[in-house]
């Protein structure tokens, strides 16, 4: 399936910025499951590029001159393959699985995170991570503005309501109360007639010696309508943009994000 991907991103703020530094993780890897046939990124300056501790693409942003305005464009196209069962073929990666049975803030399992996990049947199959992912939505209801990236997998558990993100940090601190290593996934899906959800969230869980991946928010195994930009041990480490300033006062933000599907026949 050929994806390809508009994500638009602009930071503006109330008083001159001095100066900022940004973290990018927007661009994906070319992997057996997908093939990156082209991608760029466009930012008010020079970005230099390098791979973070988990292998992710991580573009750095400086900008030291006076600006009110910070403006990202992507464009990019990604050849991707159907995935059997979720099945990945591209190997532990560069951080050793039991990293990714640590919690962190944002995935600590509380007393009612833990209860549940604990009442789930064996998570030790790709059934039975789909069951689980199921149970996690029936949990926490997908609805958009009422969590932000600040919010832990307890806070949206004890809600009942939240986004992919949320659905993410919820199944990472389940398999962690299990002792089962899954990291986060960041990047693009194509969300055919939902395209709100076309920037998505969703996991990777270590199962028989290799890892399945899947989306907790539709229950399914994340194959070949995914496209896979960056991963680790919860969003903090996976975010699309991760930044510092000094001056601006107040933020707003406006991200605009479209996926398009050829190829191959939509479900």
């Amino acid at each position: 399936m050929q994806l390809a991907i508009r994500h638009d991103t602009v930071y503006r703020y109330d008083a001159p910025v001095h100066y900022s530094i940004q973290q990018l993780r927007l661009a994906p890897l070319t992997t057996p499951s997908q093939i990156v046939t082209q991608w760029h990124v466009d930012a008010p300056g020079k970005l230099d590029a390098s791979r973070d501790a988990y292998g992710n693409t991580l573009m750095t942003l400086v900008l030291s001159r006076p600006h009110r305005e910070i403006r990202l464009r992507v464009r990019g196209e990604v050849e991707t393959v159907p995935l059997a069962q979720g099945r990945l073929t591209e190997g532990e990666g560069p951080i050793p699985t039991c990293h990714f049975t640590s919690p962190t803030r944002l995935t600590e399992a509380d007393a009612a995170l833990t209860a549940f996990a604990q009442s789930l049947g064996p998570l030790d199959d790709a059934a039975s991570i789909l069951d689980a992912a199921a149970r996690i939505t029936q949990q926490v209801r997908y609805e958009s503005g009422v969590t932000d990236v600040a919010h832990t997998a307890a806070d949206a558990f004890s809600l009942g309501r939240g986004v992919c993100q949320d659905h993410a940090h919820v199944m990472l601190a389940v398999c962690r109360a299990r002792g089962v290593p899954a990291r986060y996934v960041s990047g693009y899906f194509a969300p055919g007639d939902v395209p709100e959800m076309a920037s998505h969230a969703w996991v990777d869980v270590w199962l028989d010696n290799g890892w399945v991946t899947v989306d907790v928010t539709h229950a399914c195994f994340a194959s070949e309508k995914y496209c896979r930009i960056a991963v680790g041990r919860d969003y903090e480490a996976a975010a699309p943009v991760r930044g510092r300033r000094i001056g601006g006062l107040g933020e707003t933000l406006d991200v605009s994000v479209r996926v398009s599907a050829h190829g191959a026949q939509q479900q």
